[in-house]
């Protein structure tokens, strides 16, 4: 793109969330307006107890070890009704208007208290909604002090926490059992067809379920009127897709996620801007990233396959480096997944389809 995003850029080095600043459209001045919300607590956050799963990055489990407390959290206004936050943990969307506010997705407990204070730099009315593309703690952690009732009468008595029913269950646990996380965190408005739709703030909002994709509860989030796309950890720009096998994820999910992206996004001009889609992790997008990323995914798949097909075994498919093309740009050697537990996923999944 054209434009470089200053405000973005100045936002990924201050998080040090590994983002790659890259020129792109939209606006530049970093989201205000209006005066703080009135009424709504500022408790410290909570932790969510650890559960099993992936690592030091918190995305599939444990809590990370990080200290939060030199993390800034930065808006970026997108386009028509939507900002984007950045910061440590997960992306947040939020959709802000005359009727109020809704988030997609709400970072780590630790990070609500600087998060709350962006989105009052964005509007001064109370948040509504809390969107849960999957369950991880970097993406639901806040969700219980995000939706704690308001003392403002004319806020909404609690928060609805709208999610895929795989997240409730995942968050919750059988009778006897303890929970992943608190109970004011879970999701209050679960579905479990192909869609959900939400009118809010004079447009569309709609969560598309994105079967066995990153988990088995992702969805995406479309707001019709102002073009943009929310994803969650199905697409991210920093590292190759996190694919949560534990909680029912597959490339193959993922590919087709990609597509489904694909369907409900368009240019606006030699393929940039247009659709602007807002990934997991990592800067803002447009449809052409969408595109190399389902590219490269494909790519990568169809080379497991065909290794699969011709009897070879994985170490045989590991010595073939056949990510190094892409490894620069997504590969990692560290961290929640490494380049290689990725292609370890790939081999086996393809290996039990064969």
């Amino acid at each position: 793109m054209t434009r470089t995003l200053s405000v973005l850029a100045a936002a990924v080095a201050t998080a040090a969330i590994g983002l790659v600043a890259r020129p792109q459209a939209g606006q530049a001045k970093k989201a205000g307006g209006g005066q703080p919300a009135q009424g709504r607590s500022q408790q410290p956050a909570t932790t969510a107890p650890p559960i099993e799963g992936r690592g030091q990055q918190g995305r599939g489990g444990q809590q990370p070890q990080q200290n939060f407390d030199n993390v800034e959290v930065h808006a970026l206004r997108v386009q028509g009704n939507v900002w984007m936050l950045v910061g440590a943990g997960g992306n947040i969307t939020v959709q802000a208007a005359d009727e109020g506010v809704l988030l997609v997705d709400s970072s780590f407990a630790q990070m609500s208290d600087k998060v709350l204070a962006e989105i009052k730099k964005i509007s001064a009315k109370p948040i509504y909604y809390i969107i849960n593309t999957h369950g991880h703690p970097d993406h639901v952690g806040g969700n219980e002090n995000l939706a704690r009732p308001s003392a403002d009468f004319l806020a909404p008595p609690q928060v609805q926490i709208v999610a895929h029913e795989n997240v409730l269950n995942r968050m919750s646990a059988p009778t006897g059992q303890q929970a992943a996380f608190p109970v004011a965190a879970w999701p209050t408005d679960t579905y479990f067809t192909k869609q959900k739709e939400i009118f809010f703030n004079n447009e569309p909002v709609i969560l598309m379920h994105q079967p066995a994709a990153h988990t088995d509860g992702d969805s995406i989030v479309f707001f019709r009127r102002s073009d943009v796309v929310s994803t969650g950890d199905i697409f991210q720009t920093t590292t190759f897709p996190f694919i949560d096998t534990e909680r029912g994820g597959t490339i193959t999910g993922i590919s087709a996620a990609m597509n489904n992206i694909l369907d409900i996004t368009g240019p606006k001009d030699k393929q940039e801007g247009g659709t602007y889609v807002i990934p997991g992790h990592g800067r803002l997008c447009d449809e052409h990233d969408v595109l190399e990323y389902r590219d490269m995914l494909t790519i990568i798949r169809d080379r497991a396959q065909d290794a699969v097909k011709k009897g070879m075994t994985l170490d045989q498919f590991k010595a073939t480096m056949q990510t190094l093309d892409y490894d620069a740009r997504w590969g990692s050697t560290a961290g929640p997944q490494t380049t290689e537990q990725f292609v370890e996923k790939i081999f086996n999944e393809m290996k039990a389809r064969k």
